[in-house]
């Protein structure tokens, strides 16, 4: 279990959040051949999906084409024992080659698509596979099938954990075709350049595709898998181009066919209107350099304040965020400064890094999260127990009761990081699901002289705000994970997206109930999930009251835009239609209706 662990800790420094990485595999070097729509979906076709990325365009499908035969290894016979230690030495170097072209192009892109870079290519040399392939090569295996023998062995293994590490399996498949690529003398898997503007669909796309694509080439992305936090939706909104997930029925879609990709309807409309399509085009088009025009602050047209922060996740995010008007900070996830760390840092370690963001948004509003780790973020410091499901396990503030010290440790360094800065931080707790647990938090960050808050994540905690703000001074409604426990539905599960759309009518229902019971409290509610990065939404949820919205960096004009189009009773007529509605297709289109 210690191979697994070191991978899960090497991998998943990256999250959606932070670079958050996808699940995918397509791994791919020709686009295919353009194919007459015959015996495809017909002209006019809507396929729906997951909006991921807002926007609108309009232009003709590429696809990955299928990767050349890689699985000559997998009939070869076994290695004489003279022949291993060379076959050994050709594997190590296929991998180290894969690894330093992963690593030259990370350092020739920035933000992102960077870290997502280097992050395949730590994967590409880790010592769990690499480890298993040279066991296997050892035995008398030759490279090829020890490569895909060592992959299955982690996939399947990931694939049992769930959560995010499910997602890694497609970065290992990538993995394993570029190696065996380089085995068998073949040309590096990858996307090809496209000749004019076209929409990138595909079954789902590996990190390193999508971290090297043009926008001004690959004009929208739609996939058949993957989620609002996988890799090709992190580098989506990087790019700024439309993006939709799970898309039922896409792969019936050929190459050559003209496509309108609807990145806040969440729609693919095959073989479209030209006429209108390019109307859509350009309407969305003037909607973006609107945003792009918003300086802040976040208010309605008719002068209702509601705050619009950013989400970060160290200093660099947080200089990068100030560049937007984002009015301070609403999250900053502390743990994810920590998942390579092997001992825990010392208090002044930690003061420092978290001056770093209190010192980008001096005189600013700065809440600051603690250590939200477990499931898919372990430490390895807090020493996680193995758990047969990880996502309902020991996460988020749980991990203190059997690490004493830990959180009064994370929380003095806080205080002292607002006395070095001047800028005195809210604080808050993940996971809480009882008032007790709430009310033990705010006294232990009140003894340091903190403000004290609480996520929503738990349908529990949404179901008793009311007995919760009788402790805390704020909440903070984290509607990713909320959306996960109250669906019943990993949020990493491509099969599961439509079931964590935060526009699940019952998902709102719970963020309504919370508001409310701030309201009622005369205390404030924000929302740092990814429910506040859409500018609908957003409005949807000033509609129900919140005081604040935070969202990633890139997210922040276009919510800020939009709550600056429209009225505080147009957002309230919206909250109220949509919690009228019984799905979240319905609701994302009642608000659309109301809100325009």
């Amino acid at each position: 279990m210690w191979v697994l662990r070191q991978i899960n800790v090497d991998i998943v420094g990256f999250t959606p959040e932070c670079v958050d990485l996808s699940t995918v595999s397509c791994n791919l070097v020709h686009m295919t051949a353009s194919i007459p729509l015959t015996s495809h979906p017909t002209a006019g076709t809507v396929l729906h999906g997951v909006p991921v990325v807002g926007g609108v365009q309009y232009a003709p499908v590429i696809r990955p084409g299928k990767l050349p035969s890689t699985d000559v290894g997998d009939t070869m016979p076994d290695l004489a024992e003279d022949r291993r230690a060379a076959e050994n030495e050709r594997f190590a170097a296929a991998a180290a080659t894969v690894a330093g072209r992963l690593r030259e192009r990370a350092a020739h892109a920035t933000g992102a698509a960077s870290e997502v870079l280097a992050a395949t290519a730590t994967l590409a040399q880790d010592r769990g596979w690499l480890g298993a392939a040279e066991k296997r090569i050892k035995e008398g295996t030759p490279a090829v099938r020890a490569v895909n023998g060592a992959i299955d062995q982690f996939i399947e293994m990931f694939t049992k954990l769930g959560g995010l590490m499910a997602e890694r399996v497609t970065d290992l498949r990538d993995i394993r075709d570029r190696v065996v690529a380089e085995l068998n003398g073949l040309p590096e898997p990858g996307v090809p350049l496209p000749d004019e503007p076209s929409i990138l669909c595909a079954e789902d796309l590996a990190p390193a595709d999508t971290a090297g694509l043009d926008p001004a080439l690959v004009v929208a992305l739609a996939t058949t898998l993957g989620g609002p936090t996988s890799h090709t939706a992190i580098i989506a909104r990087q790019l700024g181009i439309p993006c939709v997930v799970a898309v039922a029925g896409l792969d019936d879609v050929p190459a050559g066919a003209m496509v309108l990709v609807d990145g806040t309807r969440g729609t693919v409309t095959v073989g479209p209107d030209e006429v209108s399509a390019r109307e859509a085009v350009a309407e969305a088009k003037r909607a973006a350099e609107t945003a792009a025009q918003w300086s802040g602050p976040g208010v309605t047209a008719d002068g209702h304040a509601v705050a619009v922060l950013a989400n970060v996740q160290d200093g660099a995010a947080a200089r990068a965020a100030r560049q937007t008007p984002a009015e301070g900070v609403g999250l900053f996830r502390t743990e994810l400064c920590f998942l390579n760390s092997d001992t825990e840092p010392a208090v002044d370690e930690q003061a420092t890094i978290y001056s770093e963001v209190l010192e980008a948004f001096a005189g600013n509003k700065v809440v600051i999260r603690t250590l939200d780790a477990g499931s898919d973020k372990p430490l390895k410091f807090a020493g996680h127990p193995d758990e047969a499901n990880p996502a309902l396990g020991v996460r988020g503030v749980r991990i203190a009761a059997n690490n004493p010290g830990l959180l009064d440790r994370q929380l003095e360094a806080i205080a002292a990081a607002g006395q070095r800065t001047g800028n005195p931080p809210w604080v808050m707790a993940p996971m809480i699901a009882t008032a007790e647990e709430a009310k033990s938090f705010a006294d232990r960050a009140r003894t340091h002289g903190l403000t004290p808050g609480v996520m929503i994540e738990v349908p529990a905690a949404a179901l008793l705000a009311d007995r919760i703000l009788e402790h805390v001074d704020f909440l903070s409604i984290g509607t990713n994970d909320l959306a996960q426990y109250t669906m019943a539905a990993d949020r990493m599960s491509a099969e599961l997206a439509t079931l964590t759309d935060p526009w699940q009518p019952a998902v709102l229902a719970l963020v309504a109930m919370t508001v409310n019971a701030g309201a009622a409290a005369g205390k404030p509610v924000g929302v740092c999930g990814e429910a506040a990065a859409d500018p609908l939404l957003a409005c949807v949820l000033t509609g129900f009251g919140v005081t604040s919205l935070s969202a990633a960096a890139a997210a922040v004009q276009a919510v800020g835009a939009k709550l600056a189009q429209v009225t505080l009773q147009q957002c309230r007529d919206a909250a109220e239609a949509v919690l009228r509605t019984a799905s979240a297709a319905d609701a994302r289109a009642v608000a659309m209706s109301v809100l325009g």
